[in-house]
């Protein structure tokens, strides 16, 4: 799923990049000719007013009147030879009355295009000068790639968010169908070996593998708990987590080689918060097996529990091998494992128990290649 959402934006931005650069290709060739048609039009109104002043009494000048009077989109100024605007056409006729517009119009005007001169009286050698902008059209159409560009960006936004709406409210329902069946296919046996160990207790001599039975059996229980857990708001209740913390280290400790050290580090022997108290075991115990399978067998595993006014904070930091950098964020993401065994789930489900059940944080906060890494969790109080 997760390689089908980087297919579907791979597409939908190529897509994107391709109508953008078409669009701006067509939009400038566009304008290039637009801009044409309206030189040509400006020069040709330029030489009906020529014909207007010129012309003998009794001309024909029909065409030119007509000429002059249908341009009502090209905004033009009129100067004499010394600068001074002598008339103004199609530009706002409020706006028009400051004379600080005009000007700054007329600047704008010069650097666009070179105006026209229009012989005035051929005798007197007077000429008028005649510049002019960009009609409202042609200013629209070369605007319209930026408009686009930014009705194509949010769509692709909107489907991109849609699609990895989808691709996590998936991932969710696997995960979940996963957990509520592992939960029920261990409701079996464990039914089973309960029978078997109420059998075995019928005999005095079963006694201590009797009781070593029974620990696994509650741990299979506990395991399954914690399965059926996922998918459902659990009940979160106010346990002290100092102390929850050093159960789990001390079982984890009689589990893990002799050459590991653990240590707990706190000022304060009591914390309470809320949590779920078996989900909230499941994810230090995933975190502290994290912490010895990368080292390998020795090293020392440090607990920092630290109390603030609003939150806890809970490093657990190990010598082992470390994390690159890149890989902050990705050892989060399902699947991803650098073991040979396991399904890439335990640090996925770890931070969705932590974020969206006890709505605190979890992750990475410090690891250098060599030397060790450590997991911080944020709990709210």
């Amino acid at each position: 799923m997760f390689k089908q959402y980087i297919g579907w934006k791979f597409v939908l931005v190529s897509m994107a990049v391709v109508i953008i650069v078409a669009t701006i290709w067509f939009v400038s060739s566009l304008s290039q000719r637009i801009q044409e048609e309206e030189t040509k039009k400006v020069a040709t109104w330029v030489e009906a007013n020529r014909e207007l002043l010129q012309a003998p009494a009794d001309a024909n000048l029909n065409l030119a009147v007509e000429i002059v009077t249908t341009n009502t989109t090209i905004p033009l100024i009129l100067t004499n030879e010394t600068g001074d605007i002598i008339d103004s056409r199609n530009l706002d006729t409020v706006k028009g009355r400051n004379p600080r517009y005009l000007q700054d119009e007329l600047a704008v005007f010069k650097k666009k295009h070179p105006p026209f001169i229009m012989e005035v009286d051929a005798k007197q050698k007077i000429y008028n000068y005649i510049y002019y902008g960009d009609s409202l059209i042609l200013k629209q159409v070369r605007y319209y790639p930026y408009i686009q560009l930014l009705v194509v960006t949010l769509f692709i936004g909107v489907v991109l968010f849609a699609l990895s709406t989808t691709n996590r409210a998936t991932q969710n329902l696997v995960w979940v169908g996963l957990a509520k069946e592992t939960a029920h296919q261990l409701g079996t046996p464990l039914s089973s070996m309960e029978a078997w160990l109420e059998i075995l207790k019928e005999n005095e001599a079963n006694a201590s593998m009797v009781t070593e039975l029974g620990k696994d059996v509650d741990r299979l229980k506990l395991i399954t708990d914690r399965f059926s857990k996922i998918g459902s708001v659990p009940k979160l209740e106010e346990k002290n987590v100092v102390a929850q913390i050093e159960h789990m280290t001390a079982y984890i400790r009689k589990r893990a080689p002799q050459k590991v050290q653990f240590t707990v580090h706190t000022k304060d022997t009591d914390m309470p918060a809320m949590i779920s108290p078996p989900l909230f075991d499941w994810v230090v115990e995933n975190l502290l097996k994290n912490a010895l399978d990368a080292m390998e067998g020795k090293g020392a595993i440090d607990i920092y529990i630290d109390n603030h006014p609003t939150d806890i904070t809970i490093d657990i930091t190990d010598t082992g091998k470390g994390i690159p950098k890149p890989y902050y964020e990705k050892v989060f993401k399902p699947g991803f494992s650098t073991k040979k065994r396991g399904w890439g789930l335990g640090l996925s489900l770890a931070k969705r128990i932590i974020e969206e059940y006890h709505k605190g944080r979890l992750f990475v906060k410090a690891s250098e290649l060599g030397k060790g890494t450590t997991f911080r969790i944020i709990l709210r109080k």
